[in-house]
Parts: structure tokens; C-alpha cells; sequence
């Protein structure tokens, strides 16, 4: 009996200590906080992260960290599962909307105006996927998910993805609502008014800590800050807002007081882990997962700047991809210290499985490797890094679909398709010397070009990446009227005939747009049209106006009367403008067939002289 009770003791003594050697694992994950966000790499001026300074004198910086993706879904499924987003098809940030896309696809043609063919990304990170929580949670661990996650809704949730927690429960792409509350969240409710969302976040996970002190866990605190919707506590917003230098590129001060809360709860983080004697048994890793969001407004300018680097959010210039990261390892890594080792977002699964001495699951492969060797200081054997981001989104320095791959200090961009005879463009940049990715050097180097496009094809073969195609039907002389700022709905082609337009619908209610380049003054207006249609055809216009919100509001709109089938129709449509005009909408009410366009121009009646003309100049 008393050899039995040594043995249970014995058991259960093993069992403990296996717990205790076993490290914590806390990933701190921002959101849209760019390189030059933070005080870390010396990028500003008015931004306060001392906490970040301090999490840093714990562990390594890394100054070469990038992500998969230059928007924040994409990035999150590959660390969450060491998958690249080529190869997941997760590449969008569309996991909040309602349809479910499992598997990426690119159409095979397009209307005559556009250049490349439609692409639909996967919206939800697929439950196929391994992800690292269950990766800790099957070996002991418990897990639990605080703050953003946007990567799907139930059943897409962390719940499903290896978290035994998930508070907010939440599948927006920022809070529902405000940072501050009163939130929208359907069953998450303030404790108290004007609670900052930031602040619980970090309450819950420190309550979780308090739970489990005695256990080994696996905790995501993936920040909302610094996303939109953007609003911060008064005080702080009071308080940057005596610090603004007005020819700063960093001058919003709602971004600053949004950029301290972050800050301040990483603290938090740091007093609680201190305080319950985790410390010397706990992993920290702090990434964010894309760059700095330089095209929403917010105090009069957008809400940062990524200076030096070029671009930001929504786009593969580095701006939008190369992201403060700090990683903490006690008794592995040298405190305060610094790497220039190239890491990337897939790193981290692999990494964090060898930092705890566990093995990946059977088969199980990884886009990323194990970064230990640079976290100990020593070199990291690695060919590439790459990015991929087969979008266009219209934000400043905007770029078509393309990808990256990141060699050393080279990085090779492709952009799709995008070379007159539907080849793809490539640019090379040296960033040792060109960080800001000003010159390009493809033409001096075409034997680095060769073999970096060389690497790159190699890695979306193998990825089996889906990028939009080159379109067979595209038509050089039609997309000349995207360039003057035609657009059309989906439904809506476009094409250039005998300088005519040639429109053919296929829904019922299709529409263009036009953008009026200067803005026609306010005041009475008048726009008139030159067209043919093969089918009784009324038309009705909507415009926007400078500084006016929303665009093409229902109280801007005029009809035209029906006109006939088969005979050219001169229409005009007067109206009258409060604010200048930027932009019309023609919707065509009718059903599917053919418009030809003649014609179409805008002008003001009291200056005739300053008439637009959007067929002909």
C-alpha cells in the first residue's frame, strides 16, 4: 500500500513538474500598427510606447519582421496556422461578410475595360487547417483568445479553432461600434461607462492568468488597436493634442491617445505576469499584422504615416508589410538584444513548437521556419521570404495584384499581368540602400531579376497560389475610360467602338460612374447625353458633392423622362448643386441589352465654358 501511495505520489510529482518546465506561451497581436508606430525603431516623435521598451528590454527586436499579407485576415490565418495566405486562398479581409468561400478562384475572363479577370478569395480560415491552439491545447494546454479575430464566425470562431476561450466573441474586423463604451457587442456588455474595450481586454486576459497560474497556457491577446473605427479615451486625445507638430506626418492625436491605450495594456500585461510569478516560464511574442492605415481620415489626415518605407495598409510596398516585432524567452535570449534576421508571420508556428519541445503533428507542413537559431543569435539559414496580395485596393501608392519575394536585402515585386502583352512587370529594390523602394534596379541586375522571379514561381507552384488572370478579352483603347475615371458595375461592360461607347447590361438596374476631374462649381447644372438604346430606357442620376456624406444620397437624385428603342436621343437632365460636383452615377432603368453612347457632358450653366466631356475631349 505505501509503495502503491510513492508510486501515485511519485506520478503526480512528474506529471507537476512537466507542467512547470513547460513554458507559458502570450501572443500579443496589434492591429494596423505600422513599423513607424512605436518608439522601437526611432520613427517618431509623438507616439509613446515606454511599455514596448520595456517589453523589449526582456527579449530581442527584430527589424526585419514582415508579414504574409499587407491586411490583417490574411496575416492572422498564417500564424495561426504557418500557412501562407497563397496557399490557404485566405487573402482578403472578408471573413466578417456573410457568404463562405472555402476555396480561392480566379474567373477566366473579364469585360473588354479590365485587364485582369475577377478574383474571390476564401472568407473563413478553414477548420482543416491545424492552428497552433490546437496544436498546445492537444498537448495540455489551456487556451483562450481575448479581442479581435476576424477569421469567421461560428462555426469559424476560436471556440472551433482550439480556444477553450474566446471573450469578446467576436467576428468584426474592429469592435462592434467604439473602443470606448457604450460597445455593440450582441452579448458583451460594458462594466462600467466609458469602459475602453483596450482596457477589458486586458482585465479578462489577466483573469485568465490569475485562473490558470498553476497550468501551462497558451493566451492570444490580439489587440483591436489601432484599427478603425477610431476613437480613444478624452483625456488622452486632450493630452496629444497639446503635443501636435502640424508639419509631422504623425499628427492625428485621436491616433496617438489610441496608440498609448495599446501601450499602457501591454504594461498591464507585463504588471500581472510579474506579479504572479510567471515571468521566468513565459514566451512573449508582440507583432502586428500588417503596416500603419495611411488612407482613412481622422483629425483633419490619416491616421499615420510608415515613413521611411513606402505605402502602407492594403498594399505590398513594405509600408504595408513590415511590422514591429519583439519576442521574449527567458534564459534563451539575450535581453535588450537586436536582430536583423529576415522574419515573416509563418514563422511562428514552427518557432513556438520548438521554443515549448513539441513536434508538429504528422505531416504537417509549414510555409514558415523555425526562427530559433536567430533568437539565440545565432544565423538563420533561409532562402526567401515572400508576400502575396492578388488585390487592388485603391488606397495612396496603390498597386494591382502582386507579390514579393524577399531575398537578403533584395526584394523583387511582381506585379500580375501587368506588361502590355500580359506578362508580368517585375521592380527590384535594393533596401539596405533604398528603404523608401524609390529605384528601381531590375533594369542593372537581370540575372538577380531571372532568379528571383525564378524563386518566386517556384513558390506559388508550390503553394498552389490563385491570382487573377490576364483577360482574353481585355481591349487597351476600353480601359482608357477606367483611367479617365469610368466605372461600371459588374454587370455593366464597357467597350470603345468608333468613339463610341458600347455599354451591355446584363441586370436590370446596371449603372456607371464618372469621375468629374476638376469638380464642377456648385450652382445650376445641367448633364447632357447623346445615346441609342435597343430598349425603352429611362435613366436616373445621382451625383456626389464635395465634403458631402453619404455619396449619391437618395435626396441627390433626378429622372429622366422614358425615351424610346432603335433612334439616337439628345437627354438632358438639369439639377442643382449645393456643394461642387465630384462624381455622377447614371443608372440605366431597363432590361438587359445594349446602350451606345455618343456623348455625355456635364456643365454649369452660369460657366458653359468650363463644360466636362467624358466620351470625347
Amino acid at each position: 500500500m505505501i509503495r502503491l501511495l510513492t508510486s501515485i505520489t511519485l506520478l503526480f510529482a512528474s506529471i507537476s513538474t512537466m507542467a512547470e518546465e513547460r513554458p507559458n506561451i502570450i501572443f500579443i497581436l496589434a492591429d494596423d500598427l505600422g513599423w513607424a508606430d512605436t518608439t522601437l525603431y526611432g520613427h517618431t516623435e509623438l507616439y509613446q510606447t515606454p511599455n514596448l521598451e520595456r517589453l523589449a528590454a526582456r527579449g530581442m527586436t527584430f527589424d526585419r519582421a514582415y508579414t504574409a499579407s499587407p491586411l490583417c485576415s490574411p496575416t492572422r490565418s498564417s500564424i495561426l496556422t504557418g500557412l501562407h495566405p497563397a496557399r490557404t486562398g485566405l487573402t482578403s479581409p472578408n471573413c466578417h461578410k456573410p457568404e463562405v468561400i472555402l476555396q480561392a478562384v480566379a474567373a477566366d475572363s473579364a469585360t473588354p475595360d479590365r485587364k485582369l479577370t475577377g478574383y474571390s478569395s476564401v472568407t473563413r480560415l478553414d477548420p482543416k487547417h491545424e492552428t497552433l491552439s490546437e496544436r498546445f491545447q492537444a498537448e495540455g494546454y489551456t487556451t483562450a483568445h481575448f479581442g479581435k479575430w476576424h477569421l469567421g464566425a461560428e462555426p469559424y470562431s476560436p471556440l472551433e479553432h482550439g480556444f477553450d476561450i474566446d471573450i469578446p466573441h467576436w467576428h468584426g474586423p474592429g469592435p462592434a461600434g467604439s473602443f470606448v463604451a457604450p460597445w455593440k457587442f450582441p452579448t458583451f456588455k460594458e462594466k462600467y461607462p466609458q469602459e475602453h474595450i483596450e482596457d477589458r481586454m486586458a482585465d479578462e486576459a489577466i483573469a485568465f492568468m490569475e485562473a490558470h497560474a498553476d497550468e501551462p497556457i497558451f493566451l492570444n491577446y490580439w489587440q483591436f488597436s489601432v484599427h478603425a473605427p477610431f476613437d480613444a479615451k478624452a483625456s488622452l486625445i486632450e493630452k496629444y493634442g497639446k503635443l501636435i507638430d502640424s508639419e509631422d506626418a504623425q499628427r492625428s492625436p485621436t491616433y496617438a491617445a489610441m496608440v498609448q491605450s495599446l501601450d499602457d495594456n501591454v504594461g498591464k500585461l507585463l504588471d500581472a505576469i510579474d506579479r504572479l510569478g510567471m515571468a521566468e516560464n513565459t514566451i512573449i511574442v508582440f507583432y502586428s499584422d500588417n503596416g500603419g492605415n495611411m488612407y482613412n481620415e481622422i483629425d483633419g489626415t490619416t491616421p499615420t504615416s510608415n515613413r521611411p518605407l513606402r505605402g502602407g495598409k492594403g498594399n505590398n510596398w513594405d509600408g504595408g508589410v513590415r511590422v514591429p516585432a519583439v519576442i521574449v524567452w527567458p534564459g534563451q535570449v539575450e535581453a535588450g538584444s537586436r536582430s536583423n534576421a529576415l522574419i515573416t508571420s509563418t514563422d511562428f508556428f514552427p518557432t513556438l513548437l520548438e521554443m515549448a519541445k513539441l513536434s508538429p503533428s504528422p505531416n504537417q507542413t509549414f510555409d514558415g521556419v523555425s526562427i530559433v537559431p536567430a533568437l539565440r543569435g545565432e544565423a538563420l539559414e533561409r532562402e526567401s521570404i515572400f508576400t502575396f496580395f492578388p488585390h487592388s485596393t485603391l488606397v495612396p501608392d496603390t498597386l494591382p495584384p502582386s507579390a514579393a519575394i524577399y531575398q537578403g536585402d533584395w526584394k523583387l515585386l511582381r506585379i500580375f499581368h501587368n506588361e502590355d502583352d500580359g506578362t508580368h512587370e517585375h521592380r527590384l529594390f535594393d533596401l539596405n540602400g533604398d528603404i523608401g523602394e524609390q529605384d528601381d534596379r531590375s533594369a542593372n541586375e537581370p540575372e538577380r531579376v531571372t532568379s528571383m522571379a525564378a524563386a518566386l514561381d517556384e513558390f506559388l507552384k508550390d503553394t498552389g497560389a490563385v491570382y487573377p488572370k490576364y483577360n482574353p478579352n481585355y481591349d487597351p483603347t476600353t480601359s482608357e475610360l477606367r483611367k479617365k475615371g469610368w466605372k461600371s458595375t459588374k454587370d455593366c461592360s464597357l467597350q470603345v467602338a468608333d468613339d463610341q461607347v458600347e455599354i451591355t447590361l446584363s441586370g436590370n438596374r446596371s449603372n456607371i460612374t464618372l469621375t468629374v476631374n476638376p469638380p464642377i462649381d456648385s450652382g445650376d447644372l445641367v448633364l447632357r447625353l447623346r445615346l441609342k438604346s435597343d430598349n425603352k430606357t429611362s435613366i436616373d442620376l445621382r451625383w456626389s458633392e464635395s465634403g458631402v456624406k453619404p455619396i449619391f444620397f437618395n435626396d441627390r437624385l433626378k429622372k429622366s423622362p422614358p425615351f424610346p428603342a432603335d433612334d439616337w436621343h439628345d437627354i438632358e437632365i438639369p439639377f442643382t448643386a449645393a456643394n461642387a460636383v465630384t462624381s455622377m452615377r447614371i443608372d440605366f432603368i431597363r432590361p438587359p441589352g445594349r446602350i451606345d453612347i455618343d456623348s455625355i457632358e456635364l456643365l454649369n450653366i452660369a460657366t458653359p465654358g468650363t463644360a466636362q466631356r467624358f466620351v470625347r475631349d
